[in-house]
């Protein structure tokens, strides 16, 4: 449904985005944008849903982001009812000053457009709790 959603939303910014692989035999479910224009149309159609967003700010070089790769992966694997994306800030500065980014790893969490929750570090244990806190959607039906 997510690229039924996106084609329908973003006119195919998931043509722009590529996905961050943790094994080659699986696919991750980490998308990881090289366009900020893109991002731009993935961010805006993400407002109009109640679904929980996790931006994952990082740098080909740097080491912490190395090491929360393979927990970015699991947790993109495990709670399939949330959205992982990657942002290289080098790659995309532009996105990163747009949010205030100012270490790696940063990881964001959104919902509708809004930052619910913000991880700056390798804090893989404090991330999940977040992303537990913020995941569920309200208990009634829309």
């Amino acid at each position: 449904m997510g690229s039924y959603v996106s084609s329908f939303l973003g006119g195919g910014e998931a043509q722009a985005a590529t996905e961050v692989s943790g094994s080659p035999s699986e696919p991750s479910r980490v998308i990881a944008f090289h366009s900020s224009n893109r991002w731009q149309l993935h961010f805006n159609s993400s407002k109009q849903l109640n679904k929980l967003i996790v931006v994952d700010f990082a740098a080909a070089w740097c080491g912490p982001c190395k090491f929360m790769e393979p927990a970015i992966n699991a947790m993109a694997s495990k709670y399939t009812d949330v959205d992982f994306v990657k942002i290289d800030v080098d790659e995309l500065s532009d996105v990163a000053k747009e949010f205030g980014v100012q270490a790696m790893p940063t990881f964001l969490l959104l919902k509708q457009g809004k930052e619910v929750e913000r991880v700056v570090g390798a804090k893989k244990d404090e991330l999940e709790k977040k992303i537990l806190k913020h995941r569920e959607a309200p208990k009634y039906a829309a």
